[in-house]
């Protein structure tokens, strides 16, 4: 893998390896809007992964956590370019893989169904009605004034504001996937709901499977963790290839 990885415009993307014995994978993990590579939940699935023989690289998106970068500018489209950047650092005889929570979920379908190196796609708590999310969450939040969930490092822009309403939904990517598609998604979530899950998963063709684990909230917990990595892995030993 060529390091530093730098995007399109030239910023450094904050990445952390983990290594496995399948050297010739690599599963990649992106996080949700506000998070970065070191939430629990992916730090986790990759130890998790990893420990199965999964190499895993966990990144922040450009603007997210060590990444460089403005926040403000952190959006969709964005996020898909540096994904595409990260394919690029990566050799190309290894079969690569992507798992992103939340809005990290939406990335890779928009990736997925526009870059053919992702072999499978895994998505958790993925958003799929960006504009209605944005709405719902960030309505009364006035862009280039407020910030997301009042945290100042956070910035809402009218960038942000503007590519979620542009996208609107992933519904036609997700009915234009051609990889291997593991959807997972918490029945309590108060975030993204599971009804984005389900939508996407009846418009998407096989194979596909959907996950609702019961009780679980937007970023899962400890609880579920051992259940998220042992899906994962059976889905990437069924679908990455030997």
């Amino acid at each position: 893998m060529k390091l530093p990885i730098t995007n399109a415009q030239g910023e450094q993307l904050d990445v952390a390896f983990h290594p496995g014995e399948k050297l010739d994978h690599l599963v990649v993990l992106g996080h949700g809007v506000t998070g970065n590579k070191d939430r629990p939940l992916l730090l986790a699935i990759a130890e998790g992964l990893a420990a199965r023989g999964w190499p895993c690289l966990r990144l922040s998106f450009s603007g997210n956590g060590g990444s460089q970068g403005r926040f403000e500018d952190a959006t969709i489209s964005k996020e898909v370019a540096d994904l595409q950047s990260v394919f690029d650092a990566i050799p190309e005889t290894t079969r690569v893989a992507y798992c992103g929570h939340s809005m990290g979920g939406a990335v890779g379908v928009f990736t997925a169904v526009r870059d053919e190196r992702m072999r499978v796609l895994i998505t958790l708590a993925g958003m799929v009605y960006t504009r209605e999310f944005c709405e719902r969450e960030f309505g009364d939040v006035i862009p280039g004034q407020g910030c997301m969930w009042d945290e100042e490092a956070c910035p809402l822009s009218q960038a942000y504001v503007d590519d979620l309403h542009q996208h609107e939904s992933t519904l036609e990517a997700a009915a234009a996937m051609e990889v291997p598609w593991l959807l997972v998604h918490g029945s309590a979530d108060d975030v993204v709901f599971p009804a984005d899950s389900e939508a996407a998963f009846s418009r998407a063709p096989d194979p596909k499977k959907l996950l609702m684990i019961e009780g679980s909230g937007h970023s899962f917990d400890e609880s579920t963790y051992p259940l998220l990595v042992a899906e994962i892995d059976a889905w990437l030993s069924r679908y990455a290839g030997a």
